[in-house]
């Protein structure tokens, strides 16, 4: 089983930036996809991006330009880089593990973007 753990959410003001984290353990198998979402409160979650295992990335429409996606494999350490942050993407941000039809999900850290 893969156990997935973010970190680096916390309480930031409009146009900062801030890094999140999610460290991987467990039966990590490649290739795999891992990728983050987010949830604002209320609603479902959305992609913001997934990146393989061999470094390829992929965005969401609305997430390209302010987001980068990066991991390093030797520490099983997935990244979501958010620069000019806004109040809108205040939210919870999970990370996910995908290996053929098994996703596991992160318990979500809270990002606060104060106006």
């Amino acid at each position: 089983q893969v156990q997935l753990v973010e970190s680096g959410g916390g309480l930031v003001q409009a146009g900062g930036s801030l890094r999140l984290s999610c460290a991987a353990s467990g039966s990590i198998l490649t290739p795999n996809v891992m990728g983050w979402y987010r949830q604002h409160p209320g609603k479902q979650r959305e992609l913001v991006g997934t990146i393989t295992s061999g470094g390829n990335t992929d965005y969401a429409d609305s997430m390209k330009g302010r987001f980068t996606i990066s991991r390093e494999n030797a520490k099983n350490t997935l990244y979501l880089q958010m620069n000019s942050l806004k109040p809108e993407d205040t939210a919870v941000y999970y990370c996910t593990y995908t290996r053929g039809p098994l996703i596991i999900w992160g318990q979500g850290t809270l990002v606060t973007v104060s106006s």
